[in-house]
Order: C-alpha cells, then sequence, then structure tokens
C-alpha cells in the first residue's frame, strides 16, 4: 500500500498544523522544536512489546513517517527485544506494570497500546490525560467497567485528540464496501446472521506449568481476567463486523461453551456457541473454538429479505442475491489493515482533524462479553442486566 502522508516534513509543521488546544493537554510551540531530519517524525511510544507491539512498530517505520522512541512493558528481556529491534535508547525503555506512566511523561506524540486488555482503560484513559494521540489493539477492555472507562476516554479526547482503536475489517475497501451496500439496503430486510471464529490453538510464551504471577502475565492470552476469554480477545473480529452491519448492538444473549481440548494452560475456554438477539428481531448465531484442526474460518454472513453478505477475514468478501456484489479476496488484511489504521492516525494528527471510534468500538467489546456472561453463567442475559451489574474482572497479579 502507497503512504499518502508527505515524507520528511518538518517536525516543527506537523505540530504547528496538529496541536489542539485542550483542557490539561500541553501544547507544543512550533518554534521550540527543531526541525532537523532526526526530528521530522511522529515520535510514538509503545505500551507492551511483546509480538503484537514489535511488529506493530515494524510497521509504522516501514510504512508511516513515525519513530519508535519510548518503549514500555513489565519485562526485561521483552523491553530488549523491542529496543534492538526498534533501535530505542536504552534510557526510554521503561520497565514494570507502571512503567507506561514514565512514557507518558517523556515527549512522545503518540502511543501505542498493545499490552494485555486488562490494562488497556487504564492506560488509554492516562494516555488522554497526558495529551497524547492514542491507537489502542483490540478489545479494549475485559468488563463493562473498563469499557466505561474507554467511553469516558473517548469523550474526553473528542475533537481534540485521535483515539483509534485498530480494528482492520473496518479500514478494509472490501468490507467497507459491503458494509455500505447492507447499509443502502441490497441485502433487502436482514433476518438472520451468521457469525464464527475457528481457529487454532495458540502457543503459551511459557511453559504452562509454571504458575507464578510473572508466568501467568506472560502467557495472558490464556488468562481469563488478562485477556477477557476467547469470545472477548479474538472474536471481537466477527462480532464487530456483525454489529456494523447491523448498524446496532444486541438486546440479549444466551449461551454455552467451555474447555474441553485445551486444558493444559490457563483458564480461558476453548469453544463457545451464543444466540444473540438484536433489534427488529434479527437473530445472530454465533460460534467459536481456538483448538481445530484441518479447519479455520472468521466469516460474518448475513441473510436479508433480497440477499446474502458473506464476509471472510482470510477470504472472499461478497452479496449474493437481487442486488449482486462481486467482490473479492482479502489477501493481507492483517496487516494492510493495521497499515491503514497507522497511516490514518498520521493524517488525522497532521491535518489536526482527530479521528474517534472510541463507542462503536465499547458496543463491540461489551457484544462479546455480553456473550462471555451469557455462556458462563449458561443463561440468558439481557443488555440492560450486564451494565446495570457493572461487574468488574480483578486480575490481582503481584510482580
Amino acid at each position: 500500500m502507497s503512504d499518502p502522508t508527505p515524507q520528511g516534513m518538518a517536525r516543527r509543521d506537523f505540530l504547528k498544523s496538529a496541536a489542539v488546544a485542550t483542557a490539561g493537554v500541553t501544547v507544543v510551540q512550533a518554534k521550540s522544536v527543531k526541525g532537523s531530519r532526526a526530528n521530522s517524525k511522529v515520535e510514538l511510544g509503545i505500551i507492551g512489546t511483546g509480538g503484537r507491539g514489535v511488529w506493530f512498530g515494524k510497521l509504522c517505520h516501514k510504512h508511516a513517517d513515525i519513530q519508535v522512541v519510548a518503549l514500555a512493558d513489565p519485562f526485561d528481556d521483552r523491553l530488549k527485544v523491542g529496543r534492538d529491534a526498534l533501535k530505542v535508547d536504552a534510557s526510554r525503555c521503561h520497565k514494570g506494570l507502571d512503567g507506561y506512566k514514565e512514557l507518558l511523561a517523556s515527549k512522545v506524540d503518540a502511543v501505542s497500546v498493545t499490552s494485555p486488555p486488562y490494562y488497556h482503560p487504564e492506560q488509554v484513559m492516562a494516555s488522554i490525560d497526558a495529551g497524547k494521540h492514542v491507537i489502542v489493539a483490540k478489545p479494549v477492555a475485559v468488563d463493562v467497567p473498563g469499557c466505561n472507562i474507554v467511553l469516558e476516554a473517548g469523550k474526553k479526547a473528542e475533537g481534540k485528540l485521535s483515539l483509534l482503536i485498530d480494528f482492520q475489517t473496518r479500514s478494509t475497501p472490501l468490507f467497507i464496501e459491503a458494509a455500505k451496500r447492507v447499509h443502502a439496503g441490497d441485502i433487502g430486510k436482514p433476518v438472520l446472521g451468521q457469525v464464527c471464529y475457528h481457529g487454532g490453538r495458540l502457543s503459551p510464551r511459557v511453559d504452562p506449568k509454571k504458575r507464578s504471577d510473572a508466568a501467568r502475565l506472560r502467557n495472558w492470552v490464556f488468562d481469563i481476567a488478562l485477556s477477557g476469554d476467547i469470545i472477548v480477545e479474538q472474536n471481537i473480529h466477527v462480532l464487530d463486523v456483525a454489529n456494523w452491519y447491523l448498524r446496532s448492538h444486541p438486546i440479549k444473549a444466551y449461551g454455552t461453551g467451555g474447555r474441553k481440548v485445551r486444558t493444559d494452560v490457563g483458564d480461558c475456554w476453548d469453544h463457545f456457541v451464543v444466540t444473540y438477539w438484536y433489534p427488529n428481531d434479527v437473530l445472530v448465531d454465533f460460534e467459536s473454538t481456538q483448538f481445530a484442526k484441518g479447519y479455520s474460518d472468521l466469516c460474518t454472513r448475513l441473510f436479508g429479505s433480497n440477499g446474502t453478505v458473506d464476509s471472510h477475514y482470510f477470504g472472499h468478501v461478497s452479496i449474493k442475491g437481487d442486488k449482486p456484489f462481486k467482490g473479492g479476496d482479502t489477501k493481507g488484511m492483517f496487516t494492510d489493515g493495521t497499515v491503514a489504521n497507522i497511516k490514518a492516525l498520521v493524517e488525522s494528527m497532521r491535518s489536526a482533524k482527530p479521528i474517534n471510534n472510541a463507542k462503536e468500538s465499547v458496543d463491540s467489546n461489551l457484544t462479546c462479553i455480553l456473550g462471555r456472561i451469557a455462556a458462563h453463567e449458561n443463561r440468558t442475559v439481557t443488555w440492560d442486566e450486564m451494565i446495570k451489574a457493572n461487574k468488574r474482572m480483578v486480575a490481582d497479579l503481584k510482580l
């Protein structure tokens, strides 16, 4: 994908166009910033230097006028990997669960939050309060209180700072066109949705037999409190598309599932089956696995009175029926969608036109949490009941 941002734009020019006066936000005067090439790029800090954090930083260096200048992570070895891969000065690598606070106190223009989802709400809010533009890996939270914090951060940022949650589908032309056609009525009245996320098992970062809090944090993707369970941490990709197509969130859900295959690490479930009820009596049948061998698919399919939209994260996107859309294949979307979001963040900063998708991202996050609660409790749970209960997850890690 080509880079639409002007290369080599002086940092003083960037700050002059992007700085916005906000309550509690420090505005840097253009004349106080040196215009050397070394200072011409957007300066980014990364919170969480596990696999995705370093991968994200490399994409920033390759595809956008961004320089990663600061890192934060609880572990020395991960900081070293990030420091070496992204060429970050050791003095700007901050260790510990609170290391992100030192990063935010330093001179960065924007922050990428790629830590375990349990920590996203406090880190996103702190970043906005520090006057930093933010791009966040999904999901934004593991529980309702966390979602509320991100929603409040979105309100604080509105019109002042960019807060972008990195959903690849929503920045992919094929999905954008499919959603546009669904909203225009090309499939008629939506009746039934079929959504799935079937994938193979993930590999632990450390030996599952280790039971320390440090090992738990390294294996966070298998921990319900730290990840939100697979329906929140991973399955959100396809459920977000269901919300997008239907321009709504479900009003209730009934679910089930369990742990039958991947029982050697953590406490996350390895399969879910959930029925969602959306407004206008639209039913959505959802299922997921995280152990499958010989089959995988991430699909959001919506049957309407005049046609069917069939969209796959790693595959074809099309509409068949009275108003067909030939569509195409989404090869490379995982990377291309993130690159598009990185470029959108930079453009929003340079144009002083902040972007903010907190509300729809929180709604999709809550959709997943609703399904998790319904499945874990094996009963029907309404949206209003979930919001009122406001149940908080507690990781209680002591490092």
